[in-house]
């Protein structure tokens, strides 16, 4: 190989690992664990910007400090990837997704330096707005759950890097009301909002209606502005979710599909190193080096195992719905047949609604199953995970 080619190679391997990055965290720091990565980004700005334009109209923002993928989500629907606790990885309820907005908004304001106590005292004085108080939403951090719903939601700024802790300790602040000292990142912190439209600019008042409004992309006026709306669509949800199936699509972006398979699923290998595998149901971009996603099929300990048996299950069904109430019982009987491998709590008595719950949880993220009230049902991705007898060939010789 030349030097030439040596360099191409080099370049182009560079840049996906940077574009890797990116899908992987869209907000990356020059200082700290994402160092490499952004130094990356900023190498091979020029061909990552215009790939990302091109393709999913998605705007990457760089600077000296900060390398933003300003995402625009393929589904505002998609509840299966909730914020979580950085310690304990639950998912955010409600609550925490509010105190997250409130926090944004009085960093926003605040000092190039904050407490967490000042910050607790902006955010509770914000919480008494009576439009939330009349939406349910009460805060006022007179006890140990509240204080830790905020200290939750401080994590996940530190995760973020719109906040770095200078000195203190978020536990003493849930157990005692001590105090914590940040320094404010106001560039991550501009970078934060990914919509094409400010929310102060809407109007409207009903949930579902803000957040079209605040989501509405420019409608297209000509045939080619249709064909990009309609391939940066179908791009961003080769890349965001682990599976698309062609009944999610409408009649307009099934024929494209259908047109530009090949060469959209080409571009997304060349960049990012993304396998297709392309069934008669859909399409799922498989990661060869499975670090591209935080829901892993199959995993290891008991979850990992209970949900690879509800699979199993739920594909022998092939698409007919299940209540939960059998698949409660179903796994109170897998608990049986493998008590010898599975955790001691997940044996107790009861124990299989959680376990139930968690395997749902993470089948229905991978789009793996559908959930319509109680009952669940295998997608047809799902039929991999289906196990049949085995088929003896019987060898013919070498003669025959």
């Amino acid at each position: 190989m030349g030097l030439s080619e040596a360099l191409d190679a080099t370049r182009v391997e560079e840049t996906r690992r940077a574009a890797r990055a990116l899908l992987r965290r869209p907000l990356l720091r020059a200082a700290g664990p994402d160092a490499d990565e952004f130094t990356l980004v900023r190498k091979h700005i020029g061909d990552l910007r215009a790939w990302f334009d091109r393709n999913t109209g998605w705007r990457l923002v760089v600077d000296s400090e900060v390398a933003r993928l300003v995402k625009v989500a393929a589904d505002t629907g998609d509840h299966t990837y909730p914020a979580r606790d950085v310690r304990t990885r639950m998912p955010f309820g409600r609550r925490r997704y509010v105190l997250t907005c409130l926090a944004l908004a009085a960093l926003e304001r605040a000092d190039a330096q904050v407490t967490l106590g000042r910050l607790a005292e902006q955010v509770v004085l914000a919480a008494a707005d009576p439009d939330l108080a009349g939406a349910g939403v009460v805060f006022t951090l007179d006890n140990r759950e509240e204080r830790g719903d905020l200290v939750a939601v401080v994590r996940l700024l530190l995760d973020l890097g719109v906040l770095s802790r200078v000195a203190g300790d978020e536990e003493s602040f849930v157990k005692d009301g001590g105090d914590v000292l940040y320094d404010v990142e106001r560039r991550v912190l501009a970078t934060l909002l990914a919509t094409p439209r400010g929310p102060s600019t809407v109007d409207d008042r009903e949930f579902e209606a803000r957040l079209a409004a605040v989501t509405r992309e420019l409608e297209p006026t000509t045939d080619d502005l249709r064909n990009r709306m309609l391939r940066h669509r179908l791009t961003r949800a080769l890349l965001d979710a682990p599976v698309l199936g062609y009944d999610e699509l409408d009649d307009a972006e099934l024929a494209y599909l259908t047109s530009q398979r090949a060469a959209i699923t080409a571009r997304i290998t060349e960049l990012t190193g993304l396998v297709a595998e392309v069934r008669a149901e859909g399409i799922a971009m498989v990661d060869p080096h499975d670090d591209l996603t935080d829901v892993r099929m199959p995993d290891s300990g008991t979850d990992g195992h209970v949900t690879l048996l509800v699979a199993e299950f739920l594909a022998a069904r092939d698409g007919e719905p299940v209540g939960e109430a059998e698949l409660h019982a179903q796994v109170r009987s897998f608990a049986d047949q493998h008590r010898s491998y599975w955790r001691n709590a997940a044996k107790e008595p009861g124990a299989e609604i959680e376990l139930t719950a968690h395997a749902l949880t993470r089948l229905e993220a991978l789009r793996l199953i559908r959930r319509e009230g109680g009952s669940i049902a295998g997608r047809p991705a799902l039929a991999r995970y289906a196990v049949t007898e085995p088929v003896i060939r019987e060898s013919k010789g070498p003669d025959s």
